[in-house]
């Protein structure tokens, strides 16, 4: 239970990183111990090792799942991902309004997060070579034009929802690089938190005799996205893996000259709200910049001497 208990914890303050641009849920997974179990766990998910269970009335295949399911560390997933999920379901409220409420200083905030998490991550490329000054001048331009046009006002259809749950899922293997982050690129981030929370409100009017139709409309988004993440799981958060192993500063390049053309969006919230609060204005938004700033660069000071 102690255990359990643990590692549920250590979920939660993943997903609670991962609720905000900026911080990973992988650098918490390295500061509180986890990195590597967790992605020995996600690599060793083999979906043919579920065969066993079609046969529940065999007890020998019921001790074949057993074992592969202990293989697998599909306890610990399990355990892990309630933590996770529990901490971006309360937290995603606090965000979302956050957002909506307080642009400004909110938005400048996540300009500081980034800028930060680049700066640190860019210090992670030891050799610049000419391959990868143009990997990162193709990154950046991407990410400039795509934030350019999700600042405008993005696509909520279910394609680009489930393709923001398989591209958000890779944070869980990306020291420095967050989930939230790539929804911020996307042009998701406002909507899903904000779909997450009707989503928890109309659960929780069902109990007060509440129409069941809320939580249909919002449940289906969030269901697509889920889906995305698992495929992403199986997929491109192995792809990631692999790049990472083999062309590990290539692709350090790529991602972290996205978070500085993604810079884009949080510049454009910020700066477009302007005046339409008391918390509206530029002192406020650079002052929020600066805090963000310096919360990454304090996890980068606190993580200087961890390695994965």
């Amino acid at each position: 239970m102690r255990e359990f208990l643990a590692v549920y914890l250590k979920g939660f303050s993943m997903g609670a990183a991962d609720v905000v641009p900026g911080v990973s849920g992988a650098t918490i997974a390295l500061i509180v111990g986890i990195y590597d179990r967790l992605i020995r766990a996600i690599t060793a998910i083999d979906p043919r090792s579920f065969r066993p269970a079609l046969r529940p009335h065999d007890p020998e295949a019921r001790t074949q799942l057993r074992t592969e399911l202990e293989r697998m560390d599909i306890p610990f997933l399990i355990t892990l991902g309630l933590g996770i999920s529990t901490a971006i379901v309360v937290l995603s409220r606090v965000m979302h309004g956050a957002a909506t409420t307080y642009p400004v200083p909110t938005y400048g905030f996540f300009f500081g997060l980034i800028a930060a998490s680049a700066v640190v991550l860019y210090g992670e490329v030891e050799t610049w070579t000419a391959g990868r000054v143009v990997v990162s001048l193709v990154a950046i331009v991407l990410a400039f034009l795509i934030t350019g046009i999700t600042a405008g006002g993005a696509s909520h259809g279910v394609l680009m929802v489930f393709i923001a749950g398989a591209v958000a899922i890779c944070a869980m293997v990306l020291p420095g690089v967050s989930g939230a982050f790539f929804l911020l690129i996307l042009g998701q981030y406002e909507y899903m938190t904000g779909v997450l929370s009707e989503f928890v409100d109309g659960l929780i009017g069902l109990l007060n005799g509440d129409a069941l139709a809320p939580v249909l409309e919002a449940g289906s988004v969030v269901a697509v996205f889920g889906v995305g993440a698992v495929i992403g799981l199986f997929t491109m958060a192995h792809a990631v893996g692999y790049a990472l192993d083999r062309y590990r500063a290539a692709t350090l390049a790529f991602l972290v000259s996205l978070m500085v053309g993604a810079l884009r969006l949080p510049f454009v919230e910020a700066t477009s709200n302007l005046g339409t609060s008391p918390a509206g204005t530029p002192t406020i938004a650079v002052v929020a910049g600066l805090i963000g700033a310096a919360a990454v660069l304090l996890v980068d000071w606190y993580t200087d001497d961890l390695e994965y």
